[in-house]
């Protein structure tokens, strides 16, 4: 039954860095205009069943791997021979970045980074040189032709910006004989040496949809806040919610925002105009702030909300009280690649396919995760996985983007 709470008198936050979050998102695919809510009968489209069952399955598998070390953990995992690439000395990583444009890919740049310094104060790695493609697809294929024809690379670390361009320049790379290792999105190929991601866009909106179903009764209604259209892992996410919402009877309704916390605002308010809103839904957590300050500006209960695990929402949800659910799409994945280009070059096996793990912050873990996380910035990502590196905590809450 949805549980509602009535508003709160406390301050309100500042809902700061405003940026297109999550790792999947493409500024270069313009978003609908906000009055227009996005075309649900196309979430079919993305629905994948196969898929959908796999990564469902996924979120109960205990991971293997070290229990304090997630970012080493994986799952349901093929192993793969790489003696081939053993080898001494320190190794040239050469990294073909898509971007760090939101505070998802900051985060997780800055851990990359400090990563980098372990391992080459360990002599595993002499140096990382880093191409940003600044979200461009025609950047980043001659950032990786760069590399490969005059980078002197010894491994290829690429997060590709999108999936089908990208293809041809990641076979390139595997081309040369040298390992090449793909994290964040995917290519079609299965070249690279190891493919490195969380669980899926499935799995956040099996997550999601779980939670509000279990919090919400049948005939109410849920708005979906969805940032970009377009993008595989970000589509999935409503397809899997979609499709349970309405199994369970939920009315859910989805409009595109381009994490414009104007726009958040405008979409909520005309939503309650045409009565109830008993959920929201994000497929990201920025602008889930903003969206909080509509129901506070219109003077009406919170409603049952699911966010992401950035700073901002987690504090405001302690803050409101209400009921709420923080999925993660999990950030700690940037320590990595780098880790298995150790790997590869001591000739360990390492996954083909490394599936991290991708665990939801509820309420009961809320209190843990805001003291863990004191003092970091409102764009900071709370299971970001660098608490035992070295710069930790000064380098997040600085927020010095290398």
């Amino acid at each position: 039954m949805r549980r509602s709470m009535k508003i709160a008198t406390a301050a309100v936050a500042v809902f700061g860095l405003i940026a297109l979050a999550g790792c999947t998102t493409d500024p270069s695919v313009a978003p609908p205009k906000s009055e227009e809510p996005g075309d649900s009968s196309e979430a079919s489209e993305w629905f994948d069943q196969e898929l959908f069952d796999k990564q469902d399955a996924e979120r109960d598998v205990v991971p293997d791997g070290p229990e304090d070390e997630p970012y080493l953990q994986y799952i349901n995992a093929e192993m793969v021979d790489t003696s081939e690439y053993k080898s001494e000395g320190a190794k040239k990583a050469c990294f073909a970045n898509a971007s760090i444009s939101n505070p998802w890919r900051q985060t997780g740049w800055i851990t990359m980074n400090e990563q980098l310094k372990v391992l080459q104060e360990a002599g595993a790695i002499s140096s990382m040189e880093t191409r940003d493609a600044q979200d461009s697809d025609d950047t980043q294929i001659a950032d990786i032709d760069y590399f490969i024809s005059d980078g002197d690379c010894d491994v290829f670390l690429i997060s590709p910006n999108s999936t089908a361009a990208m293809t041809p320049a990641v076979e390139r790379a595997c081309e040369t004989g040298k390992p090449v290792i793909v994290f964040d999105r995917g290519v079609n190929t299965d070249c690279p040496v190891t493919f490195i991601h969380p669980i899926g866009g499935f799995a956040w909106g099996i997550d999601t949809a779980e939670f509000l179903i279990e919090n919400l009764e049948e005939g109410d209604k849920v708005v979906g806040l969805r940032i970009l259209p377009g993008v595989d892992v970000l589509e999935q996410r409503w397809a899997g919610a979609k499709k349970l919402f309405d199994e369970a009877g939920i009315e859910a309704v989805d409009h595109f925002t381009g994490a414009d916390p104007a726009e958040i605002k405008s979409i909520i308010s005309d939503e309650l105009a045409k009565g109830d809103v008993d959920g929201i839904w994000m497929d990201a957590g920025d602008g889930a702030v903003a969206a909080i300050e509509a129901f506070e500006d219109a003077g009406v209960d919170y409603p049952v909300m699911t966010g992401e695990d950035e700073m901002s929402f987690l504090r405001k949800w302690k803050e409101t009280g209400l009921t709420g659910l923080a999925p993660v799409y999990s950030n700690f994945q940037w320590r990595t690649p780098l880790l298995a280009a150790q790997k590869i070059f001591a000739g360990e096996e390492v996954p083909q396919e490394w599936v991290l793990p991708q665990s939801p912050i509820t309420v009961a873990e809320l209190d843990e995760y805001l003291a863990a996380n004191e003092g970091m910035p409102d764009g900071h990502y709370a299971k970001f996985g660098g608490e035992n590196l070295p710069g930790y905590p000064d380098v997040w809450q600085k927020r010095v983007i290398p």
